[in-house]
C-alpha cells in the first residue's frame, strides 16, 4: 500500500530545469496540490515518517513548508508554528540567518510562539543544500525548545544538506 502512495506523490513531482537560475533542477511539488488523491497519499506518508519523531509541535518554513506541515500538525493534533521569511511577522521576533545555493535569507518566529521545552518537528518541502533548515533548527533553539528532527518530502542526496544537520532527518523522497 505505502508503494503505491509513494508512487502516487513521485508521479506528481514535476522537474524544471534552470530555476531559479541556470544549473539548478528544481523538484516542483505544486502538481501534487492539484490531485486529491496525491495530497491525502503524501500526508499519509508524512504521518508515518512522523511518528518517529517525539512531537509536540510542528514549525513549518515558509511558503510550501505551511502547506503540508499545518496540514500534519492537525491530523497529529500538535500546534503549528510559523518561520517565516524577514519582515513578515508583526510581533517581536527571533531571527536566523542562511546561505541557499542561489542567495541569502533570513528566518523569523515570533519571540513567543513556541513553548520553552517542546519538542519541535521542523518541516519543510525540500532538503537542498541545509541552510534553510539549520536556521530554522536554531529558531526553535532560540526560543528554548528542542528539535526532536526534520521532516521533508523531498532530500535531495547529492547536494549533501543532511550533513549539515545536527538532528535526524526524514523524508518521504530521496533524489
Amino acid at each position: 500500500m505505502m508503494n503505491k502512495k509513494l508512487d502516487l506523490v513521485k508521479s506528481c513531482v514535476r522537474d524544471i530545469p534552470d530555476f531559479p537560475k541556470p544549473g539548478i533542477l528544481f523538484r516542483d511539488i505544486t502538481p501534487i496540490l492539484s490531485n486529491a488523491a496525491a495530497n491525502v497519499a503524501l500526508l499519509d506518508l508524512l504521518e508515518e515518517q512522523a511518528k518517529s519523531f517525539h512531537v509536540d509541535g510542528i514549525l513549518g518554513v515558509e511558503s510550501r513548508g505551511f502547506l503540508y506541515g499545518q496540514a500534519l500538525a492537525i491530523r497529529m493534533n500538535v500546534p503549528f508554528y510559523l518561520a517565516r521569511k524577514k519582515g513578515k511577522l508583526p510581533a517581536e521576533i527571533l531571527q536566523a540567518s542562511y546561505d541557499l545555493e542561489y542567495g541569502s535569507a533570513t528566518l523569523e518566529v515570533h519571540k513567543d510562539s513556541i513553548p520553552l521545552g517542546a519538542n519541535i518537528l521542523v518541516h519543510d518541502d525540500i532538503l537542498a543544500t541545509g541552510g534553510t533548515a539549520e536556521a530554522a533548527s536554531k529558531l526553535v533553539e532560540l526560543s528554548g525548545a528542542n528539535v526532536s528532527g526534520f521532516l521533508f518530502i523531498i532530500r535531495l542526496l547529492a547536494l549533501r544538506g543532511q550533513e549539515r544537520l545536527p538532528y535526524t532527518s526524514a523524508s518521504v523522497i530521496d533524489y
